[in-house]
């Protein structure tokens, strides 16, 4: 059995992959302090409540956040007798090498969508991941990484308000009722909600301009499923790319002999 670790800024997520379908998905938050004998305690918790018995075999992990990665090696080692491949790693193998400037590290989220994406749907792709930030990856026709955007999230832009205005409560980002707001809530929602569905169209619009050529729009991340409830923003919404982008950089690594 596969365990793919992807760790993001906010969240942790660990999915456990059987070669057709994952078992289960557990998440939890992203602490740089948490030992590896504490994730286990978690995940082995979590597991015999799902009432999942499963070996682990392999692991491959992709963080945003270094100062993680150390202990969930050791977690990867210690209680699977496995060595983690880490996605942005010189033995990390990637199907399709990025076309960026030259010295420039890519996100392994990045990578990783970009992989995941390819897989499923080809080519001349934008994928739109909401995380803690907003990402916008460009995909090529060959299943290369050459660049994209980089916004702040929807939350990180909602938690900014709230602390430089301190009469501005914390809201949650929903679809308002109408675009004009007639209380504080409503006017905040609105102003998030519609402006990150001016900023999806409007940076889309502008990468399709220079890529000129024909593009499909990819969602990703929580919020993906939110957005997709404005104008036709996406071809396609995609709840688990990130994971499914670890099983295939992974089967390309055992392919190649190197996992």
């Amino acid at each position: 059995m596969l365990l793919c670790i992807d760790c993001g800024n906010t969240n942790t997520v660990f999915s456990i992959w059987d070669g057709e379908r994952f078992l289960c998905t557990l998440r939890t938050a992203t602490e740089h302090t948490r030992t590896a004998d504490q994730y286990f305690v978690w995940f082995s918790t979590l597991l015999a409540h799902h009432r999942i018995e499963t070996r682990i075999t392999d692991v491959i992990i992709s963080s945003t956040v270094p100062r993680v990665v150390f202990n969930l090696r050791v977690f990867a080692d210690r209680y699977f007798g496995a060595r983690p491949l880490v996605v942005g790693k010189p033995d990390c193998l990637l199907p399709h090498a990025p076309r960026v400037d030259q010295g420039t590290n890519v996100g392994p989220d990045r990578l990783v969508n970009t992989a995941g994406a390819y897989d499923r749907h080809g080519g001349d792709l934008i994928v739109v991941d909401f995380g803690t930030a907003t990402t916008f990856d460009v995909v090529a026709h060959d299943g290369a990484y050459v660049g994209g955007v980089i916004a702040p999230g929807v939350n990180l832009s909602l938690e900014a308000l709230h602390m430089a205005a301190a009469a501005l409560p914390h809201v949650d980002v929903t679809k308002p009722q109408a675009v004009i707001g007639t209380n504080t809530v409503a006017c905040m929602q609105s102003g998030v909600f519609w402006g990150y569905v001016g900023l999806v169209r409007e940076i889309c619009a502008r990468i399709r301009g220079e890529y000129d050529r024909p593009m499909r729009i990819i969602g990703t991340g929580g919020l993906a499923s939110l957005f997709a409830q404005a104008d036709v923003l996406f071809d396609t919404i995609e709840d688990d790319l990130t994971m499914h982008g670890l099983t295939v950089i992974h089967a390309y690594n055992k392919e190649n002999g190197a996992a």
